[in-house]
């Protein structure tokens, strides 16, 4: 199977480190236009000159996916700069959660503005592109909280299982146009968001149990997806939240398979 993405234009939210990096990097290997987008601009700045190495046409901008006229503005330069916007991968997110009685409402509502409302805002204006062209690949960041939720972290899990949800119904309504709607659900995977590699090696030990495939997934598992999802390969997958999770709970106890006899 040939995966061919070459002359693609890709815009990437969250790119400035961490799985949006590798994703970002990854496509444009592919041959793909990048416009990596990131709140930060040091980051942003950073994986810009990378992308540029690899295609002096890819690009890097500060963008905040809560601000729907910087999206706007975004989203047109890209256009009129490269042609298209053939891909949306939406990967920013933020985390911050406590116990429900601890819990700030301003992180509520940071949670739910980057992760749901940002979402939505990036597809809102990307659709017009995408229904012009008839044809668009859509990509959003869920989680493995979206299907378990974890102990103290009931913002995060359900600003992710609201993305599943809306990913579902916006599949639905952009099916007449041939662009389809997925999302991805990653696991354990270490990044400097979740710090899963500096834990304590028993803690670290305790979470690997519960995979069945007993080891940290990585960046590039989740950039290896978004190439197939953003190929014609995928052209008849709409409308999934994929589990990129090593097999996490995929048992009941995952470990006894590792247990001596």
């Amino acid at each position: 199977m040939h995966i061919d993405l070459n002359g693609k234009v890709a815009v990437i939210t969250g790119a400035g480190r961490g799985i949006g990096r590798d994703i970002a990097l990854s496509l444009a290997h592919e041959g793909v236009h990048v416009v990596a987008c990131d709140v930060n601009p040091a980051d942003i700045e950073s994986v810009a000159a990378e992308l540029t190495a690899i295609d002096p046409r890819s690009r890097g901008y500060a963008c905040d996916v809560r601000d729907a006229t910087a999206i706007d503005a975004l989203l047109n330069e890209a256009h009129d700069a490269l042609g298209s916007i053939d891909i949306l991968v939406n990967n920013a997110g933020v985390v911050g959660d406590a116990p429900i009685d601890e819990l700030e409402e301003a992180t509520w509502d940071l949670i739910h503005d980057v992760n749901l409302k940002g979402t939505f805002l990036m597809c809102k204006a990307v659709a017009p592109y995408m229904k012009a062209q008839s044809s668009g690949r859509i990509i959003n960041a869920a989680s493995f909280a979206a299907i378990s939720p974890r102990v103290r972290s009931v913002a995060y899990a359900t600003s992710k299982a609201a993305v599943a949800h809306f990913t579902r119904g916006l599949a639905g309504e952009l099916g007449p146009w041939n662009i389809t709607v997925n999302a991805y659900a990653p696991g354990m995977i270490p990044t400097q968001m979740n710090h899963f590699a500096e834990l304590p090696d028993d803690k670290q030990s305790e979470l690997l149990d519960t995979l069945t495939l007993r080891r940290w997934g990585s960046t590039a598992d989740i950039a290896n997806l978004i190439c197939f999802l953003a190929s014609d390969q995928a052209s008849y997958v709409t409308g999934t939240l994929i589990d990129v999770s090593g097999g996490k709970l995929a048992t009941q106890i995952p470990s006894e398979a590792y247990q001596a006899d």
